[in-house]
């Protein structure tokens, strides 16, 4: 069997100023070499990619459409606005994110090894058309 995506829902703590959520814990910060954060527009597509050697933890604030292959399979995982799903994605396994609402869309990347523009740990795996 191969490694599969696990999927957490990530609380929202919420008042009039707007929201604040934790992405991590401390336990899984504590693993992470990279990190980045994505504006994404509507309709656009994140990764259509997977990692050789790094595990990636992705936060994706809905509403988004991620799509996983796992097992020679395609998965879809809807995030709905107004959430937060965190990913846990193992090397070899390919992922896709796309915003599919009407405005822009974040997501919080963390990843076990150090980028390297020169040499990235990613591999091209089209999952959602551009």
């Amino acid at each position: 069997m191969s490694p599969t995506v696990t999927i957490e829902s990530v609380p929202f703590f919420s008042d009039a100023r707007g929201w604040v959520i934790e992405p991590l814990s401390e336990v899984l910060l504590a693993g992470q070499r990279n990190v980045h954060v994505a504006l994404t527009e509507p309709g656009a597509v994140r990764g259509n990619h997977y990692h050789e050697r790094s595990a990636e933890v992705v936060v994706v604030m809905g509403p988004a459409l991620v799509r996983v292959r796992e097992d020679g399979g395609l998965r879809d995982i809807r995030v709905p606005e107004g959430q937060a799903l965190r990913l846990t994605v193992p090397p070899g396994v390919a992922h896709a994110i796309q915003n599919t609402g009407t405005r822009p869309m974040m997501l919080m990347s963390f990843n076990t090894l150090p980028h390297d523009r020169a040499h990235p740990d990613t591999v091209p795996a089209v999952l959602i058309e551009k």
